[in-house]
């Protein structure tokens, strides 16, 4: 990879000494970090790191206790979005902020400062602008009918027709396809070509080597260091990030003595509105291996595992459970969760709505602990382990950051309150694991230690099923990923054969029939 970056470029922005905190909290302290015109710069760090809270500065979300901000080579005082972008500046939020029923065009105007705009005028500009960069984009198009990569291209425009030429990136490609990912990809590149500046923050590393002139590495708040892409590798980013070196391999041993361990029949879901959320889906979780489920989000992932789980209804079809002693049939059509638990199932599963639905915000990590034994009638907890001492195990193997045991887990960050919902689903001890995003919001330390726990589970003969979003880890994690697209299932691949690009595609193209296709 050749190595673009002139130090000859004008600084686009300076940051100098800039300290914030909240509270207690310092999520900053003496930062210094310039960022050029014409380079992309990537920003790295753990969760916690201070790498939002520090972009939120240059873009007027917050502002700086201590220290300055250079524009072009002179201080800026940014204390609200509208400053930002009197300094030609953009940030482009993982959620998006849009308005679903208005068209693209009115979406991009929206909010301009004097209100007088001509949409026929701003239509011709907006085309102007995907023309020159290479967005592919229909002013006239509602959101709603918008895919998330179209979603995201208007928000890139947007900030681009207010004059943007310093753009920030949080996470942009948390949920595209890899096809979506390498097109984004070449649209910044364009941009970085046309003399603007580029900041992304992102997890995946190898997406940083790919794109980025620069890296710079934030940890506990501070700034480690800036290294130029070209000469670096993951595991120097990681070090950099982490403060030691950490393995990047994720074991991944053979399936052994597999059965069926759950076995989805045909079903059919409707949300509340009566759309078709799940169509005609069948497959299989085989004991001791890891199924990885594929797809753009809101493609039907949260309801297949909660309809597994007894908290979906089922239109049509079953889902039958083999219980490993046994060998008995089970069906859990039309069950609770409750009366799932009650039949003998050992059923864990990791919701991606971790507060919501997995923990309770204002109860202590050792009354979470104790939500997983509790029955009706009854309120003794798992005979083999107290829920302090359990809370404890979980505190020192997963490294949860909290003051005490007794800290109401809402009070924790978002990484800490997943390693705490991981934790106690494993130490349950199920036959069935279904977890979806265990990794979202981890620093790669964390993640690294889920996908271990995961193969300890896989090893002890749990039939795992991995919702993820990082096709990478899909691919080096799974035995098998099972592909959704609007609710269907457009192909079943051998992870240890397939590429990300054979997995984007079935991502796209949903087929008719929604059923397994075994190609693994």
């Amino acid at each position: 990879m050749e190595w673009r970056f002139n130090v000859a470029k004008q600084p686009a922005i300076e940051l100098k000494n800039i300290t914030k905190t909240f509270g207690k909290v310092v999520a900053n302290k003496n930062v210094n970090l310039t960022a050029y015109r014409g380079e992309i710069l990537s920003i790295l760090g753990e969760n916690g790191s201070g790498k939002t809270t520090l972009m939120n500065m240059i873009s007027g979300i917050y502002f700086p206790d201590e220290g300055q901000i250079f524009i072009d080579e002179k201080e800026a005082h940014i204390t609200s979005p509208k400053d930002a972008f009197k300094y030609k500046i953009g940030m482009i939020h993982q959620h998006f902020k849009l308005v679903d029923v208005f068209s693209a065009a009115e979406n991009i105007v929206l909010g301009i400062e004097d209100g007088k705009y001509n949409l026929k005028t701003s239509m011709d500009e907006i085309k102007k602008i995907s023309k020159q960069y290479g967005f592919d984009l229909v002013p006239e198009k509602k959101i709603y009918t918008m895919s998330v990569s179209e979603k995201q291209t208007v928000e890139i425009i947007k900030v681009l027709y207010r004059g943007a030429d310093i753009l920030i990136l949080d996470e942009p490609t948390a949920v595209l396809t890899p096809q979506e990912t390498e097109k984004l990809f070449s649209i910044l590149r364009r941009m970085r070509d046309d003399g603007k500046c580029i900041i992304i923050i992102t997890h995946k590393l190898h997406e940083v080597l790919s794109l980025s002139d620069r890296v710079s590495v934030l940890r506990k708040g501070e700034y480690v260091g800036t290294v130029n892409t070209a000469e670096t590798s993951e595991a120097e980013l990681t070090e950099m990030m982490v403060g030691k070196k950490v393995d990047l391999n994720i074991q991944r041993n053979e399936p052994k003595n597999t059965e069926d361990r759950l076995v989805v029949n045909s079903i059919t879901c409707v949300d509340r509105v009566g759309s078709t959320v799940l169509d005609n889906v069948s497959f299989s979780a085989k004991s001791g291996e890891i199924l990885g489920i594929a797809g753009i989000a809101g493609s039907g992932q949260r309801e297949l595992l909660e309809s597994i789980a007894g908290l979906q209804r089922l239109e049509y079809g079953d889902i039958f459970y083999f219980d490993p002693k046994t060998g008995k049939k089970e069906s859990l059509r039309d069950k609770t969760p409750m009366q799932i638990r009650q039949m003998g199932v050992r059923l864990s599963f990791v919701p991606e709505d971790r507060l919501g639905m997995g923990l309770v915000g204002n109860m202590d990590i050792v009354d979470n602990m104790m939500l997983r034994s509790y029955t009706k009638g009854h309120s003794i907890f798992l005979k083999r382990k107290k829920p302090k001492d359990l809370a404890m195990k979980i505190i020192n193997d997963l490294e949860v950051v909290t003051p005490s045991a007794s800290t109401p887990v809402r009070r924790l960050s978002g990484g800490n309150v997943q390693k705490v919902l991981v934790g106690r689903e494993i130490a349950a001890s199920p036959t069935v694991l279904m977890v979806a995003y265990p990794v979202r919001g981890l620093d790669i330390n964390s993640s690294y230690m889920i996908y271990n726990l995961l193969n300890e589970q896989k090893e002890k003969g749990v039939a795992i099923i991995f919702v993820g979003e990082d096709l990478d880890v899909l691919i080096e994690l799974c035995d098998r990923i099972m592909v959704i697209g609007s609710g269907k299932i457009t192909g079943v691949v051998d992870a240890r054969s397939t590429t990300k690009e054979e997995i984007g595609l079935l991502m796209t193209k949903p087929k008719d029939d929604g059923k397994e296709n075994n190609n693994g």
